[in-house]
């Protein structure tokens, strides 16, 4: 595994700013330790577990501001930590780590709550950018939100209603949603999606598939039961909130 210092510091945090608090769930200790080392010497509190019985006893305490979560793990999986975590209404953001670069694989972990995945192996400045990425989507204005006609979506407290429904969005549907509305009534292409929303880099095999998937059920819980649809595909361009183009 590249896991690698980086050469170009940031800056020496401030003594008077709290670190921010990350977990590391990962049985392999060579790794674990690795992200450990690197990420302190970023000015990150680091927390290492390495079951999924530990990871998940630790994240459950609501303490971190986000969890590195390998999908291998003794005991519980990351999958089935993940699904507990977001069942009991944890909003940690979660970066998975997956020796499996299935689009099936990353799909479902996506679906159960994930907010971004790295496949290993990986160099430890593509983990780190991930995770500054990760932790600036979640600073927010108190005051933000975001609306479309009876669509309304509270940056802060990342609930969405239609009219008198509130959505059950997984956290990835809350991130595309987002970005739609704030560019409502302009058409946001698949590679613009990949780019800002899945942060992924260029590909030799494009996410388009993963994308129309999470699009696809987005627009359901969106639009299903509704006379007039919010959310719509502009087919061989991409998608859009707003008015529908005749």
């Amino acid at each position: 595994m590249r896991l690698t210092a980086n050469s170009s510091r940031a800056p020496a945090r401030p003594p008077e700013t709290e670190a921010l608090r990350i977990l590391v769930v990962e049985d392999q200790p060579k790794v674990a330790k690795a992200i450990h080392e690197g990420l302190e010497a970023e000015f990150y509190s680091v927390t290492v577990a390495h079951t999924g019985e530990d990871g998940f006893f630790l994240a459950s305490s609501g303490d971190f501001d986000l969890v590195v979560l390998d999908l291998m793990l003794p005991g519980r999986s990351g999958i089935e930590v993940l699904s507990a975590m977001r069942k009991r209404g944890l909003q940690t953001p979660v970066l998975i780590l997956t020796a499996r670069d299935a689009i099936e694989d990353r799909v479902h972990g996506l679906d159960v709550g994930a907010d971004d995945y790295l496949v290993k192996p990986f160099a430890f400045a593509e983990l780190l950018a991930r995770i500054r990425a990760l932790l600036r989507r979640g600073k927010r204005d108190p005051a933000a939100a975001l609306k479309h006609q009876d669509l309304h979506m509270d940056l802060v407290t990342r609930k969405v209603r239609r009219g008198p429904h509130t959505l059950d969005l997984t956290p990835r549907e809350f991130d595309l949603l987002e970005y739609l509305l704030e560019r409502q009534g302009q058409i946001v292409s698949r590679e613009m999606i990949e780019r800002d929303v899945w942060k992924s880099k260029a590909r030799h095999t494009p996410l388009d598939n993963v994308i129309d998937v999470h699009m696809a059920r987005l627009r359901r819980k969106v639009d299903e039961g509704f006379s007039q649809k919010l959310v719509h595909t502009i087919r061989g361009v991409g998608f859009m909130v707003g008015p529908e183009k005749k």
